[in-house]
């Protein structure tokens, strides 16, 4: 501890007399009030560089020896480690800032696709220099449910097409067409917040809505979008409230352990220490594998497919070597409380997963 000791003998945090440097009840250093610039600095760098080390003392043996950093917390080896609850907090909120983020970006990425392909047959609208034949293959081919499907401002951006196509080459079938989509577009502004929103921009200040009012009017059209099932998925909408089941489960798990290994007779605080040691290693490689499926590989790439089963490989093997080592059973013996636990995690996770989804149904239909 760098900085100078006071004289005093007086705890200046809670008044009890200090015997040496350091006040045996709150554990406050008898630490002078003003210290030098460069003490202050190297005060700080010594506080951070501790609980850096600490960090990972604790990180090399939760994600290398499973279970061995469970036992040494219940042993009372607790001085070079932080504690499981503040280490689970602090990972969990990366989790939650990283993992929901890389699955909506993964759904969004999919539904651009789909997007994409759905539309093919407008890019003949901007893509194309040579407007020659333009009308007949918009007559033709575009339908009044693919240009419905379209966003408001993909719908005004082929009408200003048409338009322009109209002038230099007009046609009947083009005009009828022209006409339809009109219609179809003067129907949608509140079909979409962005339709809305521009609605509500042309509009005289005085006559636009307050904020409550939009954002009733966006949970509104969010959920009319929802109701609309050739635009929605509902996998990947419980998909999303994933992080939100795992910490929810989390003591669930725990108690499926301790059912299973209740002839080693010890409490089910330990059982949950070393669950959440378990969830924190979890959430850690999730953090990591998670970003690089959606963000490096695509969801359904073959390299991400390859990285979802290395990681259920790895929990599994986690599972197993934890409870070998802290539980201290056979070999048969573990392998068949590791298959137990895994099968009843999961009708569990399914289970929830089928309660969210008709919560999701019902707040939609």
């Amino acid at each position: 501890m760098s900085g100078t000791y006071r004289h005093e003998k007086n705890c200046l945090n809670c008044g009890y007399t200090v015997e040496k440097n350091y006040c045996t009840q709150c554990g406050q250093p008898n630490l002078e009030l003003k210290e030098p610039f460069w003490g202050f600095i190297s005060h700080s760098i010594g506080h951070y560089f501790h609980f850096d080390s600490k960090f990972f003392h604790t990180l090399i043996p939760l994600l290398t020896k499973p279970g061995q950093l469970t036992l040494d917390y219940l042993a009372g080896k607790r001085a070079r480690y932080i504690h499981p609850v503040s280490l689970y907090i602090f990972v969990s909120i990366v989790y939650f800032l990283i993992v929901p983020h890389a699955l909506d970006y993964g759904h969004h990425q999919k539904n651009a696709a789909a997007e994409k392909v759905v539309t093919l047959k407008d890019s003949k609208l901007t893509d194309k220099e040579d407007l020659e034949g333009l009308p007949e293959i918009l007559a033709d081919q575009i339908t009044n449910s693919e240009y419905r499907a379209l966003s408001f401002k993909a719908q005004q951006h082929i009408l200003d097409s048409l338009n322009q196509v109209y002038d230099k080459a007009p046609s009947t079938a083009l005009k009828y067409k022209i006409d339809r989509f009109k219609v179809i577009h003067k129907k949608m502004p509140d079909s979409t917040f962005e339709a809305y929103s521009i609605r509500q921009k042309a509009l005289p200040k005085a006559d636009q809505d307050n904020w409550i009012t939009r954002q009733f009017k966006k949970k509104q059209i969010y959920i009319n979008q929802k109701k609309d099932k050739d635009h929605w998925d509902i996998k990947e909408e419980v998909k999303k409230y994933q992080p939100k089941q795992f910490f929810l489960l989390m003591p669930l798990l725990a108690f499926f352990i301790m059912l299973n290994f209740r002839k080693n007779r010890i409490y089910y605080i330990d059982h949950l220490v070393f669950t959440i040691h378990g969830m924190t290693a979890f959430f850690i490689i999730s953090s990591v594998a998670v970003p690089i499926k959606q963000y490096v590989f695509g969801e359904n790439s073959p390299v991400s497919l390859l990285i979802g089963w290395a990681v259920f490989a790895g929990i599994v093997w986690y599972l197993y070597t934890g409870l070998k080592l802290f539980y201290n059973r056979s070999v048969s013996m573990t392998i068949k409380k590791t298959i137990t636990v895994i099968v009843l995690y999961y009708i569990t996770f399914a289970l929830s997963e089928w309660a969210i989804s008709g919560v999701i149904k019902y707040f939609i239909a």
